[in-house]
């Protein structure tokens, strides 16, 4: 028998999605070219800087061979500048701009690398900052202090995720401009669910409406019926 899954992705995808992500790496050795289904990868030199993947770069970490640089973003300055945005707006913090003249959107935009805007939060900044901190954590600086500023962050906006959603009451629609890809996967459940129930409520609140339409019909037909009679007799 199938299980039945959830709609949308779940977090363990929105992870494996992010390990797509393109970053920046220094070798600490030569390696040979890859031919991948994203892509060939250059043959990467010491000590030159190269894009690649983010789950290539883990392992390259995971074996020494080769170190990862954060983006720019993911640093004590950055992320306490965007903190103190976040706790000041009651909106999400604009996400990072695209490229000049690009073709594409957010994921799908080198967000990642080095030479990545600072401005903003990408669209997997969260789960992105976490696998960079539990990996190679030697290669962020102040790397508790972001971690700190990271989890601050997850928390403001999480709170505001959870205020947004009782504009539904009013009929209006949640503003998920600037949410991550993380974010949107585990609120989610939150969100779905308090759909779910105003949706039971709206549907009590209108078979109540009916009933009582109903039988105020009734009770006023009965009444015209009432006084045709009493003309009649006279």
């Amino acid at each position: 028998m199938a299980l039945t899954l959830p709609p949308g992705l779940t977090p363990p995808e929105v992870a494996f999605l992010c390990e797509m992500e393109l970053v920046t790496v220094i070798p600490r050795q030569r390696l040979e070219g890859l031919d991948l289904l994203g892509g060939p990868i250059l043959p990467l030199q010491p000590p030159y800087r190269a894009p690649l993947p983010l789950w290539l770069a883990l392992l390259l970490k995971r074996q020494r061979r080769a170190n990862i640089l954060p983006p720019p973003w993911l640093s004590v300055p950055a992320l306490t500048q965007i903190l103190a945005l976040e706790q000041e707006s009651p909106v999400f913090s604009p996400p990072l701009p695209l490229p000049l003249n690009s073709t594409t959107s957010p994921p799908f935009v080198p967000t990642a690398t080095a030479d990545a805007p600072s401005q903003g939060l990408p669209y997997h900044w969260l789960e992105l900052g976490e696998m960079l901190l539990d990996a190679a954590a030697d290669d962020v600086p102040e790397g508790d202090s972001v971690r700190r500023l990271m989890r601050d962050l997850r928390e403001v906006r999480m709170a505001k995720m959870r205020e947004g959603v009782k504009v539904l009451e009013g009929g209006r629609e949640v503003r998920v401009v600037g949410v991550g890809g993380m974010e949107v996967a585990e609120g989610r459940a939150f969100i779905g669910g308090v759909v779910d129930g105003l949706r039971k409520i709206g549907a009590s609140k209108e078979l109540s409406r009916k009933e009582r339409e109903a039988e105020e019909r009734e009770n006023g037909l009965g009444g015209a019926d009432d006084d045709e009679d009493d003309d009649m007799e006279m």
